[in-house]
């Protein structure tokens, strides 16, 4: 292997949008995630809906059974 062309492989800090964090190794010493093991519905067993654009509104409006 040629030395020196590889990026230095250090401790990285993850933060997570929920606040969670943790340390891991990567070559970036700080990495956010959006969803971990700790917020991701299949882990807790909780269904979050996170609805900005009102998707489900419209859907639920357009398909409304009269």
């Amino acid at each position: 292997m040629k030395t020196e062309i590889h990026p230095d492989y250090v401790t990285t800090k993850v933060i997570c949008a929920c606040g969670a964090t943790w340390e891991s190794r990567s070559t970036i010493p700080e990495i956010h995630t959006e969803i971990c093991s700790s917020c991701h519905p299949f882990y807790t067993g909780k269904q979050n809906l996170v609805d900005t654009a009102g998707q489900i509104e419209k859907f639920n409006k357009r398909y409304k059974k009269s």
